[in-house]
């Protein structure tokens, strides 16, 4: 295209929808190029600046060049728009890499929605770098990644005079196997976030959060603007930012930002490769775009290895690419299976440790997979042998003709309603069977006690998934949520809107699972990680899709302007209000300031000899690892049944081994007895507050303290 063409409002059109289409997929490119260079030299033991960024600037472009390639589409019109078969009817234009003529408006729209995003997050980040919980884990293993490069973690015994037998090195999320320590997550998340530390140091890896939170809602804009309609992009940006989880993730280093980048970004991908029977799956660039659409889904399980749950469906629908004739599911399948295989190989090499705790579910998830694989190679044989071929495809036809499609939107209708009965009839309980499950256990029963409610730890409170989702979205929401994914599963069943068909079966394949068993223990907004996954973005896209089509029904009966007007007003205020309810408060709220500037004081305190023993439990839990990647020293904890004349035999061995001991404890008295207790982290700050069974809100306070004292020599 030309600059005339440029200037002219149909060229300005084009140019904002192919801006659109292509920023809203850059992300996701470029965390795949990142990953792709970053495991095989983490696997390697080199995974540092030089050679990283060295492969990544070329990779990165590659992936970059092919993914967003633009091309016309046949007859000049994008897929859907004009037919009349979704919402975004009307948005025609030539070619804008998928989306055809799009107003700045919402381009712009869009882009101000997730930098706006992206600045609130920023000044509002929290700093967990104590470990607590997961995201001050993912931190320190981040940290240790941008410091050495390398896994596993050593255990310096040597620091200790050899080791004591009553000596561990172990702590939460940090496994003690064999001579080494090895990090309890996959690498995927902290791989990303070590190039933030490369740049700032412990606040670039903090900062990671919020650049990943807004990339996430950038591409949930960009796939609401493929599948509803350009100019509906950025209130669907808008709503998906405003929801508590997204807003309580984004501000910590959380597993599940990356993951739905990869996940929309790949979504996006498949939509702009084009219709799977048109010429475009014999152009070269749709047969790349389809791989490095396969490549970012498959790559989730490297970020989160429960994410080979997710992407299952997209292994059906490239096997019924190929079985269709579809060069592209070929490409698709080989990136799919490249990616997961990546995750597949981290975890069993890097992570095995994670892998074996999370065994009684992630074993038969690898069976269901293996038997999803091998009946997809079947339906493929089947489809494509023309003895079974021309019969399934004539009972496809006569599926789409007859009454089951309206089933479907029925029985979408009743599953939504069982979830909605289901604390009347079920109440789910868990008995602990392993010392984390106990742990769990105790802690549900401090948040019932703190809450008012009856105590009985075994409460799992899966039966009220389905509100949790209404806390957070809003009940009308909720509503057109459902009413979209009956009327889009009837009209996929009638062989309309195929663009659709791949979103929406991951999209319910995912939240039916979360919602019947989420898997996290249930106090919020903790347990709201589980939701942002997908389950809220994919809602709210069903949400938007149903407003959409309810306000094109209006826009028709032919009243004029003004009933529009009206309709979209009040379907604003039902949308946005609820959300705001929920979030408002949260929105300008502070937790987990101070513990940067705390460890660091802590850390010039321990000085560069020091070999950390640790004598109180929580203290260890918290600050174990912290010792070890942040201030750059050994660092062990006591045994349970561990005496005096114990820690004093270890302290005997340190100062044999020419370093110099420090035992560490929460209290003064529990340092005492081994030298002058001083105090090295003073905090009071605040964290996010515990709610079971209604909506969280408020924060609770957070005191922090730690005590050393150095044993002179005898």
């Amino acid at each position: 295209m030309n600059e005339r063409s440029e200037g002219r409002p149909g060229g300005e059109a084009v140019s904002a929808g192919r801006l659109l289409a292509r920023i809203t997929v850059a992300p996701a490119l470029l965390i795949v190029a990142w990953l792709v260079v970053s495991l095989p030299l983490l696997l390697a033991g080199v995974f540092r600046p030089a050679p990283t960024i060295a492969l990544f600037v070329p990779v990165a472009a590659l992936a970059l060049w092919q993914g967003l390639r633009t091309r016309p589409r046949a007859g000049g019109t994008p897929r859907g728009a004009g037919t009349g078969d979704r919402p975004g009817d009307g948005d025609r234009g030539k070619s804008g890499g998928g989306l055809g003529a799009v107003s700045w408006w919402s381009t712009g729209g869009t882009l101000a929605v997730a930098g706006g995003f992206l600045v609130v997050q920023v000044v509002m980040c929290s700093e967990q770098i104590i470990v607590r919980r997961d995201p001050a884990s993912y931190a320190q293993f981040a940290i240790w990644l941008a410091e050495h490069g390398s896994l596993p973690i050593p255990q310096m015994r040597e620091a200790f005079g050899g080791g004591d037998g009553v000596l561990e090195y172990a702590s939460p999320a940090f496994y003690q196997d064999g001579g080494a320590i090895v990090p309890q997550f996959m690498a995927g998340l902290p791989m990303v976030l070590a190039l933030g530390g490369w740049i700032g140091g412990t606040h670039g890896v903090l900062w990671m959060a919020p650049l990943l939170g807004a990339c996430a809602v950038l591409a949930f804009g960009g796939l609401v603007a493929r599948l509803v309609g350009p100019r509906w992009a950025p209130g669907g940006a808008l709503l998906l930012a405003l929801t508590l989880p997204m807003l309580w993730a984004s501000r910590s280093t959380f597993s599940e930002l990356p993951a739905l980048v990869l996940l929309l970004g790949g979504l996006a991908l498949l939509y702009d490769v084009g219709e799977p029977g048109g010429a475009s799956g014999r152009v070269p660039s749709a047969r790349a775009k389809a791989f490095l659409a396969g490549l970012a889904l498959g790559l989730i399980v490297l970020v989160r290895v429960d994410g080979l749950r997710d992407i299952l469906p997209v292994l059906v629908f490239a096997g019924l690419l190929v079985a269709r004739g579809r060069r592209t599911g070929y490409p698709l399948a080989a990136g799919l299976v490249i990616g997961a295989g990546a995750g597949l190989t981290e975890g069993f090499t890097l992570s095995r440790p994670y892998l074996r705790y999370l065994h009684a579910s992630f074993d038969p998830l690898l069976l269901i997979t293996a038997a999803l694989a091998a009946a997809t190679v079947l339906m493929v044989v089947l489809l494509k042998w023309d003895a079974t071929g021309s019969r399934l495809r004539r009972a496809g036809a006569a599926i789409s003709r007859g009454r089951l499609p309206g089933a479907a939107a029925v029985l979408t209708v009743l599953v939504m309603a069982g979830f909605a009965v289901r604390p009347l009839v079920q109440t789910v309980r868990r008995v602990p069977d392993n010392p984390d499950d106990l742990l769990n256990a105790h802690f549900i029963e401090l948040v019932q006690r703190i809450g008012h409610l009856p105590v009985d730890g075994t409460r799992q409170y899966t039966e009220l998934s389905l509100y949790w989702v209404i806390w957070y979205i809003g009940l009308p929401a909720l509503l057109l949520a459902t009413f979209g994914a009956a009327l889009l599963v009837r009209r996929l069943l009638r062989g309309r809107s195929p663009e659709w068909l791949l979103p929406y079966a991951v999209v319910v394949w995912t939240t039916a699972q979360v919602l019947l068993r989420p898997g996290i223990t249930p106090d919020h907004p903790w347990a709201s990680r589980r939701l942002i996954g997908l389950v809220i973005p994919g809602l709210l896209l069903f949400t938007v899709w149903g407003t959409a089509w309810v306000l094109r029904r209006v826009r028709r009966l032919g009243y004029g302007p003004r009933p529009t007007r009206w309709a979209v007003g009040v379907a604003v205020v039902l949308l946005v209000a609820p959300v705001l309810l929920t979030s408002g408060g949260f929105l300008v709220s502070k937790v987990d300031q101070g513990e940067v500037a705390a460890v660091d004081g802590m850390c010039a305190r321990l000085g560069d000899r020091g070999s950390v023993v640790v004598v109180e439990r929580a203290t260890a839990d918290r600050f174990l690892q912290v010792i070890r990647g942040m201030c750059g020293l050994p660092a062990a904890r006591t045994a349970a049944t561990a005496q005096p004349a114990d820690v004093l035999r270890v302290i005997g061995k340190i100062q044999e081994a020419g370093r110099e001991p420090v035992i560490m404890g929460a209290e003064p008295g529990q340092v005492a007895p081994y030298g002058p207790a001083a105090q090295v982290i003073r905090l009071k700050t605040r964290q996010d507050g515990r709610t079971l069974t209604v909506p969280p809100g408020g924060s609770w306070g957070l005191s922090v303290n730690v005590w050393i004292s150095r044993p002179t020599a005898p």
